[in-house]
C-alpha cells in the first residue's frame, strides 16, 4: 500500500439527527484526482473531513497508506482548503499562507509564487476582514499548496470564487498537485468542473452518502477550457447527470 493511497472499509458516520453517510468502501489511488458530486447534504465535506482526520468515524476505518489520518495531518502530508477558508483574521495573507507551511514543518519560500499564482499579488500584507470572500478562498488554496502535501482534501475550494478566476485557477492550479502525484480528493457542486480537474468521479446518493456511480474520466493530455466544447467531454458530464438522475 503506496503512502498516499487512500483506503475507506466500511465507513459510516451519524450524527444525532441521523446518519449522514455509508457505510461506503472505497480506495483512492495514489496520485488520483477524484472528484465527489451529489446532492446537497450527501455527506461529501463528512466524508473529506473522516479522510482528514476531523471527524471520527461511526463505523468503519480510514487509513493512509497504513497510517490513520490524524497521524498523517500532524506530519504535514496532508492538507485540506475548507469551504469557508479559515483564515487566522490577525495574521495577513502571506502570514495566512506560510502557517501551512509551518505547521507541516516545511520551508515557506514558495509563498509568493503561490500567491501570485492565486491572483493575489499585491495583497500580501491585507488582513482577511480586507478581502473579498472570493480573495479569502484563494488565500486559503495557496496556504494548502505551500507544503506540497502528499494528499490534498479540497471541499468546494472554487465555490466563492468569480468565474473568470475560476476558469483561470482551473487551468492554472491542478498541474500543480498532478507534477508532484498527489492524491487529490475535490468536492464540487459543478459537474463541468469534476470532468475538467479529475481522473475519476463518485457519485454519491442522498443522504445517508452512497456511492451511486464510480466514473472513470480518461481524458488525455493537458485539459484546458477548450476541451469542454469536445463531444468526449459533453458525453462525460452526460454520463454524470445521468447517474445523478438530472434530465438536460
Amino acid at each position: 500500500m503506496s503512502q498516499n493511497e487512500i483506503r475507506c472499509e466500511g465507513l459510516a458516520k451519524r450524527f444525532d439527527d441521523g446518519a449522514a453517510l455509508g457505510p461506503l468502501s472505497v480506495t483512492f489511488a495514489p496520485g488520483q484526482t477524484t472528484a465527489l458530486v451529489g446532492p446537497s447534504g450527501c455527506g461529501k465535506s463528512t466524508l473529506l473531513r473522516l479522510i482528514a482526520g476531523l471527524e471520527d468515524p461511526t463505523e468503519g476505518t480510514v487509513r493512509i497508506g497504513h497510517k490513520p489520518p490524524k497521524e498523517v495531518a500532524r506530519s504535514g502530508a496532508l492538507s485540506m482548503a475548507f469551504q469557508d477558508h479559515a483564515l487566522l483574521p490577525w495574521r495577513t495573507v502571506r502570514a495566512n499562507v506560510t502557517l501551512g507551511a509551518r505547521l507541516a514543518r516545511k520551508p515557506d519560500h514558495r509563498a509568493d509564487a503561490l500567491i501570485a499564482l492565486v491572483g493575489l499579488a499585491g495583497f500580501e500584507g491585507h488582513r482577511p476582514a480586507e478581502l473579498s470572500g472570493g480573495m479569502r478562498q484563494r488565500a486559503a488554496i495557496a496556504r494548502s499548496l505551500i507544503s506540497e502535501p502528499d494528499v490534498l482534501l479540497l471541499d468546494e475550494p472554487f465555490g466563492a470564487v468569480d468565474a473568470l478566476t475560476r476558469s483561470k485557477l482551473n487551468a492554472d492550479l491542478p498541474p500543480l498537485w498532478r507534477d508532484r502525484d498527489t492524491t487529490t480528493i475535490m468536492v464540487t457542486h459543478s459537474v463541468d468542473e469534476a470532468v475538467l480537474l479529475s481522473d475519476r468521479i463518485i457519485v454519491l446518493s442522498e443522504r445517508p452518502g452512497q456511492i451511486i456511480a464510480d466514473i472513470p474520466v480518461m481524458l488525455e493530455g493537458r485539459r484546458s477550457m477548450s476541451i469542454t466544447r469536445l463531444p468526449v467531454f459533453q458525453a462525460k458530464t452526460k454520463e454524470v447527470l445521468d447517474a445523478l438522475g438530472v434530465t438536460v
